[in-house]
């Protein structure tokens, strides 16, 4: 398992790393880390457009969902067979998203590994044809240090992942019964748009500078992703 994690995922985001820095040897850390993870999303789009247009589509379904809930909500085995028989009538698979997490979750664990020591080289984990960079900046903007804890780069994290998880949910309604799950559904969802960004200040704030201006890059590039595709599925259904 570790063998693989690091031919597909680890070495080749590091030597990527690596090579940014001796192509733009004038670009600081900052600058080059929010190159990679832009590149990392460019590669895992079709994925991710994947997953928003199935969230979509599920905010379309909700009412048709909450009718089949009601309307069977004494019949287990009938509601889960008109709710299976929604998703293919309207070409909606609910676990397609599952997938681009579970392919996510390496790429993020090798990206967070690689930032946590981005300054030091690491020669052995070098491609044949990839040279150690003369000189690697550990700022951002020529005055930030990445290496260190930044309250700027922690709250601007943490203000981006509001606003992200605003646009993504948009559209969703909350259950509106009172049993446990409905209760619980709403908790979650509250729990999401209001604790996660702080949790993420908390995390991005409590390791470096370099966790935090990822965090934020990845929020901005999902933002720009989801308004994008929500507004060509306006002009064009895709």
């Amino acid at each position: 398992m570790s063998f693989l994690y690091h031919t597909f995922f680890f070495d080749p985001l590091y030597n990527t790393l690596v090579l940014l820095f001796n192509i733009l040897p004038w670009a600081d850390a900052g600058i080059i880390i929010i190159l990679l993870t832009i590149l990392v999303r460019l590669i895992i789009f079709p994925l991710s457009r994947k997953a928003v247009l199935t969230q979509v589509r599920m905010t379309e379904i909700a009412p048709d969902l909450a009718t089949i809930k009601e309307k069977y909500k004494d019949n287990t085995e009938e509601r889960a067979k008109q709710t299976l028989a929604l998703y293919k009538a309207k070409g909606v698979n609910p676990f397609s998203g599952i997938l681009v997490i579970i392919i996510q979750i390496p790429i993020i664990l090798a990206l967070y590994q690689i930032f946590l020591h981005f300054s030091e080289v690491n020669l052995p984990l070098l491609y044949s044809f990839i040279e150690a960079p003369e000189y690697t900046s550990i700022t951002f903007l020529g005055f930030l240090d990445l290496t260190v804890k930044s309250i700027p780069l922690a709250i601007l994290a943490a203000i981006s992942t509001f606003f992200q998880l605003q646009i993504s949910t948009k559209g969703q309604t909350q259950p509106k019964g009172n049993s446990f799950g409905d209760n619980l559904t709403r908790s979650m969802q509250t729990q999401m748009k209001y604790f996660f960004p702080v949790l993420v200040f908390f995390i991005s704030y409590s390791i470096s500078g370099v966790i935090a201006l990822y965090w934020l890059t990845t929020n901005l590039f999902s933002i720009g992703q989801e308004l994008f595709i929500r507004r060509k599925l306006k002009t064009s259904p895709i």
